[in-house]
């Protein structure tokens, strides 16, 4: 027996051996529970936990995942991933044993998470979160059935509508911020780099190359619990460097001017990504321009590139993309006259070789 009442105290409590993960023997002593079954509960929970064991609850693995990623994810990610599991996930699977988890319960649970009108986004980052789960269990813990592998994913990665803006757009919105202002050098970089806001968000003077008129993106910025973070990027091919039009060379130039004795080592633009979308939202009031996202305007440059006939592997490097991937699925739809140009391509070369071939006509 390992539970024990706490005559004293009028409490239970449970002591028992276990190995750790490395199969070293310690022993655990938990105190303090109302009831001996609690005790009990709690004792087999440990040892699922310690053992890793997939009869144990999703509730428990998910401490587990956590755990081992905490070395590989972003902070940020981490608490990302754990709001849509705490708020999507486990309220449907926190009692179940990983090993009984069925591709039917996942089809129900996609029914729910559809049935509540997320966006396909949305519900491609829910179903990205449970796949992600089962698979580490899988993968690392050796489950048996992984139920993701049999159940077609719900959602969709890429929204069926990209809102973005045309260079008119654009200098319709622009033209309403006062020229040289933070926002209007923070929109003018937005807009002519794409990149992303958080990134901008980090870039000091020291990042600016005045000389060669190129950005060089190295971190990204975002606000959590009160406190400014400053990080790496998304990915390791979000570090790179933009070499950017010597007119916005010259508008960054101007700005820094204005900046008295700022050392270089200090953000540009310390603002938080939340004022940047009330501005955005202020000035696209008074330009009579669709409304977007600040994210978009990172689409918006994109868009410009591809409509000035801008190769799709430049503007990935440009973008920081992971892989070509991302900027063809989510790009590619705007070069649509590309295969009219191959075709008249080719019907120029058949006329000339044609014409070259045919025979020379006599005059008589």
């Amino acid at each position: 027996m390992s539970v024990y009442k706490d005559e004293q105290r009028g409490t239970w409590y449970c002591i028992f051996r276990y190995n750790d993960w490395t199969g070293k023997q310690k022993q655990k002593c938990k105190r303090g529970f109302k009831t001996k079954k609690e005790a009990k509960e709690y004792e087999e929970e440990f040892l699922h936990t310690s053992e890793a064991d997939m009869n144990m609850k999703m509730g428990a693995f998910v401490e587990i995942y956590f755990k081992d990623k905490q070395g590989e994810l972003k902070a940020r990610s981490i608490k990302n991933k754990r709001y849509m599991m705490e708020r999507h996930i486990l309220p449907y699977f926190a009692e179940k044993s990983m090993n009984e988890i069925t591709p039917a319960d996942i089809i129900q649970w996609q029914n729910k998470m559809r049935e509540a009108g997320y966006s396909q986004t949305y519900l491609r980052m829910l179903q990205n979160q449970m796949t992600a789960l089962f698979n580490h269990a899988s993968n690392i813990y050796n489950l048996t059935h992984n139920p993701c592998k049999k159940v077609k994913k719900m959602g969709k990665s890429d929204a069926d509508k990209m809102d973005f803006w045309t260079y008119e757009e654009y200098q319709k919105f622009i033209n309403t911020i006062e020229k040289g202002s933070r926002y209007y050098v923070l929109f003018e970089i937005l807009f002519w780099t794409g990149m992303r806001i958080g990134e901008l968000l980090a870039i000091t003077k020291e990042d600016v190359d005045f000389e060669e008129n190129k950005i060089s993106v190295s971190k990204t910025y975002y606000r959590t619990e009160g406190r400014d973070v400053i990080t790496t990027p998304k990915t390791e091919q979000s570090v790179r460097t933009i070499d950017i039009p010597e007119f916005l060379t010259k508008e960054i130039k101007e700005y820094c001017d204005k900046l008295y004795e700022m050392p270089d080592s200090e953000r540009l633009f310390p603002v938080v990504g939340e004022a940047v979308q009330h501005k955005l939202a202020r000035h696209i009031q008074k330009a009579g321009v669709k409304k977007i996202r600040v994210h978009d305007l990172r689409h918006s440059a994109c868009a410009y590139l591809a409509h000035q006939g801008v190769a799709p592997m430049v503007i990935k490097e440009r973008m920081g993309h992971k892989d070509i991937k991302i900027t063809l699925n989510t790009y590619g739809h705007l070069y649509p006259n590309e295969q009219k140009k191959v075709a008249d391509m080719l019907n120029r070369q058949r006329n000339e070789t044609t014409n070259e071939n045919a025979p020379a006509t006599t005059e008589i």
